[in-house]
């Protein structure tokens, strides 16, 4: 099952940091049984042109970004540029990537908190709009979107949800950031969701990610517009180092039958981070000892820089399937 298999194509490889696989986190036998791997496109940059469910604009001019078949979602307006939700199949079906493809204008012109609470409704009143809707959320203010993935039926992912930090948020993430979530549930479900708040739901040890664990701060583990948050307590950040790049992990109970499952996935990334990155950097998603249900998931997530549309790629990638609970 490799949680961070190296890909090659005809550029060089991707680099994969190997620190946090299931089996190296917590040791613990998993239960999981693999089904099968789901075909993969080659990851490099520049070997064929895109197929666009919309236009073929600037965003996806030159075909250099992923080879296979490429739908776009629309764009939002952020910081100097824009933003578009993607996912990427083979053509037989398969899942390869879903992604947020941002041009790199968007890391300037960005608004502080104390721009989006002084606009507040008046500039930033929608989330599912193309300028986001203003809201304190973690307790920091916020400009967040819910940007649809264009229709896939290999994967369980339904839209992201997308969220500037200017001020970073508690309790170790104080840097200017993006959390980009992956959501799997319905965009009406998850806007349901309010917080901070104490879950009233119990959480199967099976369904925390190797290595992940609960927040210890009970009444607020349940975070508006997004759900419990779980975290990979070695991560730097976690430990006095710097916070630049990391995965959390996220879970509700949408059925409403008091056992909750994971229903989302979510890089974070520091605006100082995705500013002076290049290349390609692709980091293993780590996996619980069973899904609550069967499904395909994603087992690695990766940043690609797209220097010839002066943009940037941010992915959940290498699917592989899994019986899960039902």
């Amino acid at each position: 099952m490799g949680s961070g298999r190296q890909q090659s194509s005809g550029r060089q490889a991707e680099r994969i940091d190997t620190t946090h696989t299931l089996e190296e986190n917590d040791g613990r036998p998993s239960r999981r049984r693999f089904l099968r791997a789901i075909p993969v496109a080659a990851a490099g940059l520049g070997t064929s042109g895109l197929g666009s469910a919309s236009d073929t604009s600037d965003l996806d001019r030159k075909g250099e970004f992923l080879p296979g078949i490429t739908k776009w979602g629309d764009h939002v307006r952020l910081g100097n540029g824009r933003a578009r939700s993607f996912t990427t199949g083979t053509r037989s079906g398969g899942p390869t990537h879903h992604g947020l493809y941002i041009e790199r204008a968007v890391l300037d012109g960005l608004p502080s908190a104390g721009d989006l609470e002084a606009a507040g409704e008046s500039r930033y009143s929608d989330k599912y709009g193309p300028t986001g809707r203003a809201l304190p959320i973690h307790h920091r203010w916020s400009q967040e979107f819910f940007l649809p993935l264009p229709a896939s039926t290999a994967t369980p992912f339904t839209f992201l949800g997308v969220n500037w930090n200017p001020a970073g948020h508690p309790p170790v993430w104080s840097a200017p950031h993006l959390d980009i979530h992956f959501h799997m549930l319905p965009a009406a479900t998850v806007d349901a969701i309010t917080g901070p708040t104490a879950p009233s739901y119990e959480l199967p040890a099976e369904y925390l990610p190797g290595g992940f664990v609960r927040s210890p701060v009970v009444d607020e583990r349940v975070i508006t517009d997004m759900g419990e948050h779980l975290v990979d307590p070695t991560v730097p950040e976690m430990n006095g180092g710097t916070f630049t790049n990391t995965l959390i992990w996220g879970a509700s109970d949408p059925d409403g039958d008091g056992t909750a499952e994971l229903t989302f996935v979510e890089p974070m990334l520091t605006r100082e981070y995705l500013r002076a990155h290049s290349g390609t950097e692709s980091r293993p998603i780590a996996q619980p000892t069973t899904y609550a249900r069967a499904g395909t998931y994603p087992t690695r997530y990766s940043v690609r820089d797209v220097p010839g549309a002066d943009a940037i790629a941010i992915t959940i990638d290498s699917f592989e399937s899994f019986e899960g609970d039902a």
